[in-house]
């Protein structure tokens, strides 16, 4: 092969880079500036030369013997991987997408890899790269190779900044306007966000702060000593609310739970984030959303260990990928692993079933007052198809791959739906569960579901979950929750179950939580914010 100047191998690199990786950019790039028409083409054009510049001078950074080759060979395959991620899923990348990618455990991993992305990384990632690393270079001397470089990033300086002085008017309101840009430049944006990742990652780690160390039993107690109390939690995982029937979507999603007497279904909830990564820790702190930031929430107790020093005993029951550290210090049990024989698991994984298994046998056995967290699997996709027996699969045909552009739309949501419907009847068994305890174990009992996060199913040409918050479409947004107390708890904690109905259309979201259930059981504390508990207006004091 012939031998290239260096220089020629970074503007060639800059070219590839930004026509190769950036589909996703230069579809929203386009929409951002009011659509492809001949008039703008000084813009696109314009933009082009910019990022091509932009890129080209990063790159003569680094553009050194045994440096520039591995550097390429880096961007190229992570970049191809990104560019699959986004235009066949709709996501961003940002800070919060690295999370997700590394805490993903395998199996979910596993699920996101497809013939498709092998092809793109072989395409777009494997082949540039060897080539690459084929390549014979040529490296001037040192010192004109340091004028070559100095020149270069001077004159690319001076044209990126003409190019933006001239087409301010338009690109101004552009970004501005469409923030989301800067997470879909390929590969800027994987460079921003592993950076904002391992920023918090390696932040020096703070003595954990105690919180609620005060928090102790109010007098409503007192009315029946010795009479023991049952608090399911259930964290849903990727549920939105409007595929719920019980808020008004089209499909006989909830059955079950649209004939319990007495659930109450708040309809207009909204998460702390869009990923299980965000939203466990921050709907398991008081920081609310406005103030979440993980090493903040990383760096205090939370809501559980309130509750323990309260005097409850905790336990955080997992079928997902963990509680993102919020259950560090409180019993862990860990049910997602198939066992041969367990009709509520296949080869792969469990069903959330499982998570019910022993639970009537744990609530009469427990010597003390319980509050059980529960998480879910729920719909996590992208094969929704897995995650319910083939006994619910209602609604069809469905997709049963991963790979959604193969899918029709119709069948993708066929397939969430059913996840749905299975959700219904697991929350529906637990219900039953804690009513025959309430009715034949003498133990008041409650249950307050809700989902970490929404999911989007082809809206906006956006699937799954993660997308920068600023940006997230209301899909993954939304979330649906929900209450039910049995008699006997509402009559000891005084609550007025027709007031809750009446709040079931309010604005709430995440950070009512952490309130909502210190004041259900009735738990005195400085941390306690009673304007954000959903129940405190529907309780008497006496």
């Amino acid at each position: 092969m012939p031998r290239i100047g260096a220089p020629t191998l970074t503007f060639g690199a800059s070219v590839f880079l930004v026509l190769a990786y950036n589909t996703s950019f230069w579809k929203t790039f386009l929409s951002a500036t009011g659509g492809a028409r001949l008039g703008n083409l000084p813009v696109y054009l314009g933009a082009f030369i910019a990022l091509v510049l932009l890129f080209n001078a990063l790159l003569t950074l680094v553009n050194f013997r045994f440096v520039i080759k591995p550097v390429l060979i880096t961007l190229f395959l992570g970049a191809s991987a990104a560019s699959y991620f986004m235009n066949h899923y709709g996501v961003a990348i940002d800070a919060s997408m690295v999370q997700n990618v590394v805490e993903t455990d395998p199996k979910e991993t596993h699920e996101l890899l497809s013939w498709q992305m092998v092809q793109t990384v072989t395409l777009l990632g494997i082949l540039p790269s060897l080539l690459v690393w084929r390549l014979p270079l040529r490296f001037p001397p040192v010192r004109r190779d340091l004028l070559v470089k100095l020149g270069t990033l001077a004159l690319s300086l001076l044209a990126i900044a003409g190019l933006l002085i001239l087409l301010f008017k338009t690109l101004a309101p552009a970004v501005r306007e469409h923030r989301e840009l800067r997470f879909l430049l390929t590969p800027t944006n994987m460079f921003q966000a592993t950076h904002g990742y391992l920023k918090r990652k390696w932040a020096t780690p703070a003595v954990l702060a105690p919180l609620g160390t005060d928090a102790s039993r109010g007098g409503k107690w007192a009315a029946v000593p010795g009479r023991r109390a049952v608090t399911i939690i259930v964290v849903g995982e990727t549920a939105r609310a409007m595929n719920f029937s019980l808020n008004g979507y089209g499909r006989q999603t909830n059955p079950l739970l649209a004939a319990e007497p007495g659930l109450v279904n708040f309809t207009n909830v909204g998460s702390c984030g869009t990923a299980t990564a965000v939203s466990v820790p921050c709907v398991f702190s008081n920081l609310g959303r406005d103030d979440y930031a993980a090493d903040k929430a990383a760096s205090q107790e939370g809501l559980l260990d309130v509750l323990k020093h309260a005097g409850f005993d905790v336990l955080w029951r997992d079928n997902n990928s963990g509680c993102k550290g919020t259950c560090d210090r409180v019993r862990y049990e860990d049910v997602s692993q198939p066992v041969p024989g367990d009709p509520a698991c296949t080869a792969e994984e469990c069903y959330d079933e499982r998570l019910l298994a022993g639970m009537r046998q744990m609530i009469r056995d427990a010597k003390k007052d319980l509050v059980i967290v529960l998480h879910q699997k729920g719909s996590h996709g992208p094969e929704y198809a897995k995650r319910y027996p083939a006994g619910f699969g209602k609604f069809g045909p469905v997709c049963r791959t991963n790979e959604l552009e193969d899918c029709s739309r119709e069948s993708i949501v066929a397939a969430y739906d059913n996840t749905i419907l299975y959700t219904d009847f697991v929350l529906s068994k637990t219900i039953d569960l804690l009513r025959a305890a309430a009715a034949e174990d003498g133990v008041d009992t409650a249950m307050l579901y809700f989902s970490d996060h929404g999911e989007s199913l082809g809206e906006h040409n956006m699937y799954l979950h993660g997308a920068p918050y600023i940006i997230s479409p209301a899909e993954q947004r939304r979330v649906p929750m929900m209450m039910w107390l049995s008699d006997s708890f509402r009559e000891r904690f005084k609550i007025d179950n027709s007031c809750l109905a009446a709040r079931r259309t309010q604005q709430f979201s995440h950070d009512n939580v952490f309130h909502t259930v210190l004041g259900m059981l009735n738990v005195s504390t400085a941390v306690y914010n009673p304007k954000l508990d959903v129940i405190h207006p529907c309780t008497r004091d006496n």
